[in-house]
């Protein structure tokens, strides 16, 4: 009797073990389709890319994120080096004084500075510092020291730095939170010409080939409209993506600045001609929201996908133990990811007291690219099994030629998440001439081209009514009909939708 209540025992144990990893192998408890805000949530913390901070508004970025953010630095930092920019750093605080030279600059960030006081000696009264909003102001009080022949210039600066903005919103982790981290480059150039082909490169080819190439997603190219543009920027590049829930994501801005801060900052030089002029600038940044947009677009209900470009494990090779065979299997995928990691970034996953199943489900949750699964009935064969995370396709392999048929998958892998979304981009977005259709494709949550007179009112009318933002003027394309607001001659081409 004893005997049959200790085997029960043990019985229930067991069960209790096996429902305890089914509960943890569960993942997302919702489904992007249904609840695409609390999915989006659920994910970035149960991926461990970043969760909430102890501090209201803030974030802490977990390993896996950040790593996410190392790629993507990687990647933007040798090419800027490529051209000839170089890194340096700024204080984090912003003396009031200097945040105030630019009236429409300081004007148009003051609802969000976080200030700091600082007691003056000798009573000489209180000082007021910014936690960096942006840094324009300290990088050109600098500029006004620095510069003083045209041998100086082009002066082509880019600092990696965190950025306070006391944000009053809810909190989404990666896209909008108190601090967060990013790039921002500081250019400054002798004529109007040299600066603008700059803000043009850094939107047109810098920014477009990062987000398209290494992140896969898709982005629409154009300028802000005075209303939305940079404060204190003469003209705003900017780069909008398409999330599946019908908003738009700023992915990145490159501002041509023209004088408006080089002549209350005196920043000038003595030309060829040995007349003094004010120099031409730029300033272009972009941010780890770059991180919630992978997340957003490619995302499913498994977890993350992540494209290979930017993922920090590429590829995991997992093996299928049984008893019998541990030890040879254990070893066989051992020796095969250490090959493999001479080319790719590769993790093996030999952990024994998690099952095979549970092991599919953590990788697939972290948006590994690629699984690599080998068993003694693999061994037998000399093969392994490769699956993809976006597809889930399974297919055999010789490990004779493993190292040659990978690369292939990974760049499938690239191009087919990056080929799903512009899909996606191109199915929802919609043409539209009339406010009745504009008002129906936002509520439909979809991005719709349409063209506008430019008035100020008509972009106020436009948000009153619908929610929705005009993300961007289409560049070089001439409207043909009337504006959708107020019916009067359209001057712009533009791209309309809620945004994030």
């Amino acid at each position: 009797m004893a005997g049959k209540k200790a085997k029960d025992k043990g019985m229930k144990a067991k069960t209790k073990n096996k429902k305890a990893e089914k509960e943890t192998t569960q993942g997302l408890s919702v489904k992007k389709s249904s609840d695409f805000s609390e999915w989006y949530n659920e994910l970035v913390q149960k991926a461990g890319l970043a969760d909430y901070a102890p501090i209201a508004g803030c974030m802490v970025i977990k390993p896996h994120g950040y790593a996410i953010w190392e790629a993507i630095r990687t990647w933007f930092d040798a090419r800027i080096k490529a051209t000839g920019h170089s890194n340096l750093y700024m204080p984090l605080f912003i003396p009031e004084k200097l945040l105030k030279k630019e009236a429409e600059h300081f004007e148009g960030f003051t609802p969000e500075v976080a200030w700091i006081e600082e007691e003056g000696e000798k009573g000489e009264g209180k000082e007021r510092f910014a936690l960096r909003p942006t840094s324009e102001t300290i990088f050109y009080e600098s500029y006004s020291k620095w510069i003083r022949s045209w041998r100086d210039l082009p002066v082509l600066y880019n600092q990696w730095a965190n950025i306070i903005r006391w944000e009053t919103k809810a909190t989404r982790l990666f896209l909008r939170t108190r601090e967060f981290l990013w790039q921002e480059g500081h250019t400054a150039h002798a004529t109007e010409a040299e600066a603008d082909k700059e803000a043009r490169w850094a939107a047109s080819s810098l920014y477009k080939e990062l987000m398209e190439t290494q992140l896969a997603v898709p982005v629409l190219l154009g300028t802000k409209t005075p209303r939305e543009r940079f404060a204190g920027a003469q003209k705003t590049y900017t780069l909008e993506a398409l999330m599946p829930d019908g908003k738009a994501l700023q992915m990145g801005t490159s501002h041509n600045l023209g004088q408006n801060f080089s002549k209350p900052f005196n920043i000038k030089f003595r030309d060829k001609d040995e007349k003094e002029r004010y120099v031409w600038q730029t300033s272009w940044g972009s941010s780890t929201r770059l991180i919630g947009s992978v997340v957003m677009t490619h995302g499913d209900d498994k977890g993350l996908v992540l494209p290979p470009n930017i993922a920090p494990i590429q590829v995991v090779v997992v093996p299928i133990i049984f008893e019998d065979s541990k030890k040879a299997v254990m070893k066989a995928a051992g020796e095969l990811a250490t090959k493999l990691s001479t080319s790719f970034k590769v993790e093996c996953d030999c952990r024994q007291e998690y099952s095979a199943g549970w092991k599919f489900n953590e990788w697939e949750m972290k948006g590994v690219p690629l699984r690599i699964e080998i068993g003694p009935k693999d061994m037998k064969k000399k093969q392994a099994v490769l699956v993809r995370r976006d597809t889930g396709t399974k297919k055999a392999v010789k490990l004779s030629g493993i190292e040659k048929e990978i690369p292939k998958e990974l760049a499938a892998i690239q191009k087919g998440l990056f080929e799903k979304a512009k899909r996606f981009l191109k199915a929802n977005t919609v043409n539209v001439k009339a406010f009745p259709e504009l008002e129906k494709a936002i509520a439909a949550k979809k991005m719709a081209k349409t063209e506008i007179c430019g008035a100020e009112k008509c972009e106020d009318m436009i948000q009153d009514k619908t929610a929705a933002t005009v993300r961007l003027v289409v560049e070089n394309e001439k409207p043909k009909g009337k504006c959708v607001a107020c019916n009067q001659s359209a001057n712009h081409v533009v791209y309309v939708a809620k945004q994030y």
